[in-house]
């Protein structure tokens, strides 16, 4: 495939963007660095296609919806307070999510939650401030966003954020909100996908955001760049689990938006196998490019190495952390 003929991505897969991954084309899947050599980089292709990307709307309980289209999965609360979003997407999906925000009432977005720094969860925090959304972040999402920060495995350097578009409340450890009859609880997991993961849960409703900790139905992004892990992965699929019940609407970062903890559970226990797996191989002395050659995930990748992130590459990601 020459320079000149971009891959396609489908709509699902650009909603699946904060990853150093592959995307789909006619003839198979392209890894990061191919994807980088046909193209100007995985941020600017995604970033092309949020200008167009559809929104998706689920509506979920208690005046609680979720949004899929524009980068991270955005869950969204409606009342006389305001909207609150969680997470802000992609800055040029701005008409796309406004349509889809107008259509869930006419309050204005008063309120908004960054569940971690990456762009394709905090692009769109300038015009959503402007349009007068107070955000709130973990203490580690405000000072990535405020100076430039390199993400390896994207080849890509981040400029610092607009003014605007800083968290204007940053906690460490906790924070609680009562906001249109919700008790929201924002927790810090601790260095996890990056070291700014936090998770936004909503108790009379029972959901739970959990940001990029959770990849549904596929093998996760994991950002060492700032502070992710494998382990820290492991060790967030567990709070989430802890913190929730068999029927806790689970909203994870990207893959199908609506979950439970079942499916929860078999992502954990996905990790732990893997990584189990590929720590043995390292141990005896195997390169990365051995590691991959061995092909620890192969009992996981029908169902888990099917999109983005592809068998080969999450076994490089996890081989980083072991």
């Amino acid at each position: 495939m020459g320079s000149s003929k971009l891959p396609s991505m489908s709509r699902r897969g650009f909603c699946l963007c904060c990853v150093g991954g592959a995307f789909a084309a006619t003839t198979g899947w392209l890894t990061p660095r191919q994807a980088y050599a046909e193209a100007r980089g995985i941020v600017s292709l995604i970033k092309d296609s949020a200008a167009t990307s559809p929104i998706t709307t689920y509506k979920l309980r208690n005046n609680i919806s979720v949004l899929e289209g524009s980068g991270g999965n955005i869950a969204v609360l409606t009342g006389p307070d305001g909207k609150l979003l969680v997470d802000a997407g992609i800055g040029v999906s701005r008409p796309q999510l406004s349509k889809a925000l107008a259509e869930l009432g006419g309050e204005p977005v008063a309120h908004l939650i960054n569940t971690h720094w990456h762009f394709d969860h905090a692009d769109g925090n300038e015009w959503l401030h402007a349009a007068g959304a107070k955000i709130v972040a973990h203490e580690n999402t405000r000072k990535h966003l405020s100076g430039i920060q390199r993400v390896e495995d994207w080849d890509y350097n981040f400029l610092p954020s607009p003014a605007g578009a800083l968290p204007a409340e940053v906690f460490a450890r906790e924070h609680r909100l009562k906001l249109n009859g919700a008790s929201i609880l924002l927790k810090h997991y601790g260095p996890a996908h990056t070291d700014s993961d936090i998770s936004v849960s909503f108790a009379e409703a029972n959901i739970l955001h959990a940001g990029d900790t959770y990849w549904n139905g596929i093998y996760p992004f994991i950002d060492y760049s700032t502070g992710g892990s494998i382990d820290g992965m492991i060790s967030a699929s567990d709070a989430n689990l802890a913190a929730t019940k068999s029927d806790t609407i689970i909203i994870p970062g990207h893959g199908k938006p609506v979950s439970n903890k079942a499916e929860l559970q078999e992502f954990r226990d996905m990790l732990v196998a893997i990584r189990d797996n590929v720590r043995n191989l390292k141990k005896r002395g195997k390169t990365r490019d051995e590691a991959v050659a061995a092909k620890p995930t192969a009992a996981f990748d029908a169902k888990w190495g099917q999109f983005v992130v592809d068998p080969g590459y999450f076994t490089k990601l996890v081989y980083e952390g072991v």
